[in-house]
């Protein structure tokens, strides 16, 4: 191994709590992720690791319950690999039982430790199974309440030592056709001056520098943007502080075609120059009003 050695994170867990994901967030940094490696040839692929050209230096390995005539040797391999100069992690993904049954349920798939009773078995075994792995763990993560993208976003900051800044998502919509179930957070902008009542404007966008201006440059307008981006500016370095990878704020008006989409696309610029990574939808732009 070089001086520096290799950084090696394990990812441990039970079915259903997440390893997939996590190892898809680490093969994002940049690690080469094995999957259920047994113990015994850890160290001898951590050398071809080390000896391929460019040395392999950042390596994922997964680690599951059902290789349970490996699991013993796993605290000794973590041990060795310290030993030998590798920095070693060791995440250990949790869940809540009715969580893991829940989820179990809804893609209707049996437990892999269980597969002729019940899910609830399975959990039982392979908490036990996995409890010396869960005791040596670096990081104990419980994605009962979280969703891929959180889940993506902790193990990334956990292993790269930064968070990652919220994205912001930006959906404009017109409340003819329902809201978006997605939206965070929701405004409402069919008190401004509505583009549809112009015939020279009806038949245009939000996109139109025109209908933009029609439905921002006026006081009402003007007054509302400026205690909207206090408020953005107070609520979404809160979102970075709680770890939340996404973000979605939905801007409605009548139709979706003209003041929701000016403003949507005013505040992306805004958030964009402020150094914030912005996607921006118009669900309803194109909908015969």
């Amino acid at each position: 191994m070089s001086p520096a050695g290799p950084r090696i994170v394990f990812v441990a867990g039970l079915s259903g709590s997440g390893k997939s994901t996590a190892m898809a967030a680490l093969e994002d940094l940049s690690f080469y992720c094995v999957d259920n490696l047994p113990p015994p040839l850890i160290q001898q692929f951590v050398r071809l690791c080390a000896s391929s050209s460019p040395p392999i230096q950042k390596i994922a390995l997964a680690i599951d319950a059902r290789e349970e005539r490996f699991l013993a040797g796993v605290p000794a391999a973590v041990q060795q690999l310290r030993a030998d100069g590798a920095a070693v992690d060791v995440i250990f993904l949790d869940s809540a039982d009715d969580v893991l049954v829940n989820r179990y349920r809804e893609t209707r798939r049996v437990h892999p430790l269980s597969p002729s009773g019940s899910v609830e078995e399975g959990i039982a075994r392979e908490r036990r199974l996995l409890g010396e792995v869960a005791r040596i763990a670096d990081f104990v993560l419980d994605t009962s309440r979280l969703n891929v993208h959180e889940l993506r976003h902790a193990v990334g900051r956990h292993v790269a030592g930064v968070a990652r800044p919220t994205i912001v998502n930006l959906i404009s919509f017109g409340f003819r056709f329902g809201p978006p179930n997605s939206a965070e957070l929701l405004f409402d902008v069919r008190f401004l001056p509505n583009p549809h009542f112009e015939a020279a404007l009806r038949p245009r966008t939000g996109l139109d520098p025109e209908v933009a201006e029609y439905a921002t440059k006026n006081p009402t307008a003007q007054a509302f943007l400026a205690r909207l981006r206090d408020l953005l500016a107070f609520l979404v370095p809160l979102y970075d502080q709680e770890g939340k990878a996404y973000l979605t704020i939905a801007v409605g008006c009548t139709g979706g075609k003209h003041r929701s989409v000016a403003i949507a696309e005013l505040l992306a610029r805004e958030l964009r120059a402020a150094g914030r990574e912005v996607n921006v939808s118009h669900r309803d732009m194109e909908r015969d009003a």
